[in-house]
Parts: structure tokens; sequence; C-alpha cells
């Protein structure tokens, strides 16, 4: 399941591209798969032992490019351990609602992309979490969740003000927005529950079917659980 579009981010064969914030990999996957080389970085080692696996079995077997490199990194996003100019494309999915200071990590992100590259910053959408949060308090006090919430204007605004020019906008993952609901109604620890299970398997088949993708499309226009901000650095 993939939040960025890799064709409006351009990614092109031999890019370097960090991926930051990778959780268990989704992204990177994709990197090598179209023959990016891809830098996976997070700040929990088991995501990144996750991530590792089965970025090592891609290779393996085949389904990664042969040209294709990663490698994989602990960091936090508000002192990223690289380089000024280093990546050509880079991605931040459903990381900016955790961090303590966003200018800040927007800022790292910048600093790190090459001049003219090209970013995509995810984020849930403001009314998505708004009635997670009316649902149960349990959404914003469970620890390493969610610290705020965005509005477009507002992280368009911190893209901006770190050189960023917005070239592009989407919402996704309307699916995913009903998957949380019952989440919150069932309770977010009980990842077991039926209804949960069945909703879950539900979107495992949506990810292999075209005309269950199309719907989903269809329905982003109305409930998004996810935003996404494409930009270049001038």
């Amino acid at each position: 399941m993939l939040t960025v579009d890799y064709n409006l981010l351009d990614v092109r064969k031999g890019d370097m591209i960090l991926d930051a914030g990778c959780g268990d990999g989704r992204h990177s996957f994709e990197c090598i798969a179209r023959g990016a080389s891809v830098c996976s970085m997070d700040i929990d080692i088991e995501s990144l032992k996750k991530t590792s696996y089965v970025l090592n079995y891609m290779k393996e077997i085949g389904d990664a490019h042969k040209d294709s490199r990663f490698q994989v990194h602990i960091g936090d996003a508000l002192r990223l351990p690289f380089r000024e100019e280093t990546f050509d494309r880079i991605i931040c999915s459903e990381v900016m609602e955790h961090v303590s200071d966003d200018n800040l990590a927007c800022s790292e992100l910048v600093r790190t992309l090459k001049k003219g590259g090209r970013i995509a910053i995810t984020v849930p959408t403001y009314f998505s979490e708004a009635i997670y949060g009316l649902l149960t308090d349990e959404y914003f006090t469970s620890p390493g969740g969610h610290i705020r919430k965005y509005l477009p204007g507002k992280l368009a605004k911190i893209m901006r003000s770190n050189n960023l020019e917005i070239y592009n906008i989407r919402f996704r993952h309307s699916f995913h927005f009903i998957y949380w609901m019952i989440r919150c109604v069932v309770g977010l620890h009980l990842e077991d529950h039926l209804i949960t299970k069945r909703f879950r398997n539900f979107l495992k088949t949506s990810w292999e079917s075209k005309y269950l993708r199309k719907v989903e499309s269809f329905f982003d226009m109305f409930f998004p659980k996810s935003i996404i901000l494409y930009a270049i650095k001038r």
C-alpha cells in the first residue's frame, strides 16, 4: 500500500531516495523495485529490522532492480545523520504529526535534499483526526501517537517557509479512514477484534483489485485519511 505516487514524485532509475520514517518499509520496497537506491531511516529499531529483512529478500529473489542499492539507518527526523544535498528525492510519510518540532523536521529534510530535488510529505487529514478524537480519547493519548492535526494550509506554510515550491496536492486512503474508525469504536488496543480483522482482510483484497482501487479513489474525494503535498526545492 503506497501513499505516495511515484510518478508524481518523478522517481527515476538511479535516483538516491530518503525514506524518512520508513516504518516497515512499504515505500522503500517500491524504490528498489523501480531501480532507485534508497536510504530507509526510522527511529524504531524493530521496524528497521523488518524493512532490512524484506529489502534483502527482494534482492535475493530478484524483485529488486539489479542496479538498485539500499541502506538502513536508525535516525531522528530532527537531526538527520546525512550531509547537505544528499538525496534526489525524499519521502516523508505519516511522520510530521509525531515529531515535537515539525518546522525543524521540515528544515532538516530540505537541508539533505538536492537543489531541484523533489519531496513528498504526507500527513493524516484534519477531518479524519478530528473524527477519531471524538470517537475515543485513546487515539491521541496512546504512547507514540499523534500530537497535532493539519489543515492543508498549515503544512503548506511550513514547507514554503523552508524553500519548497508545492506543485501538487493529493488525497488518499478512504478505506483506511473507515478501518481506523472501526479501530476507534471497538478499541485501538483490540487489533484481533472480529470486525477489525475482517475489514483488515478486505483492505488486503483491495490492494490487489483494480476495481476496488478505483472505488477507493472515488471516495478519496470525500473522506480521505491522508493528504500528500509534493514540492520542489528551489
